[in-house]
């Protein structure tokens, strides 16, 4: 079956979140929302689940921590030198490396699941968008299959879309 995108541009954000809701509540297709500023009506009605970058963010601090501490002990044990009467291994000097080694790897690994969880670096075209919707228009798009596109259509009109476009996934 072949893939579609339908667009729909609307001039107020309650008609884009009634579009939205009514597409989403037949199960047509799946729904992306566009709009100039955020607008929890719509955020509710999409129901985005949590980002889980933040994951990625927590096993690259630990994963910091650990090597924030391992790398100083390894280099103390591999070379001693006792000054001042102290311990090789002085857990109390190397607190700050294991935090900075902490904040520059979770740092490093939110970057890293932003990059893979989004999909970027885009390799080929992305779904269709219209520029005004950065500017004063809400958008829906729905990804439907080719049989579902005269149904989808209709509800996205139903709810006073300004137009209607649809393009070839």
């Amino acid at each position: 079956m072949s893939r579609m995108h339908m667009l729909a541009v609307y001039d107020e954000a309650p008609k884009a979140a009634a579009a939205a809701y009514a597409v989403r509540a037949l199960r047509l297709g799946e729904v992306t929302a566009y709009t100039p500023a955020p607008d929890h009506v719509i955020e509710a009605v999409l129901s985005h689940r949590v980002s889980p970058v933040r994951l990625f963010a927590l096993i690259g601090g630990i994963v910091g921590c650990v090597l924030g501490f391992a790398i100083p002990i390894y280099t103390s044990l591999d070379w001693p030198l006792i000054t001042g009467g102290k311990p090789i291994v002085s857990i109390p000097p190397f607190v700050v490396i294991a935090f900075e080694m902490t904040i520059l790897l979770a740092s490093l690994g939110a970057v890293l699941g932003f990059l893979v969880l989004s999909g970027l670096p885009t390799l080929r075209a992305g779904p269709p968008y219209d520029p005004r919707f950065s500017v004063d228009r809400w958008g829906v798009l729905v990804a439907c299959t080719a049989d579902q596109a005269d149904l989808v259509r209709a509800r996205l009109s139903e709810a006073g879309a300004e137009e209607v476009r649809s393009e070839n996934a």
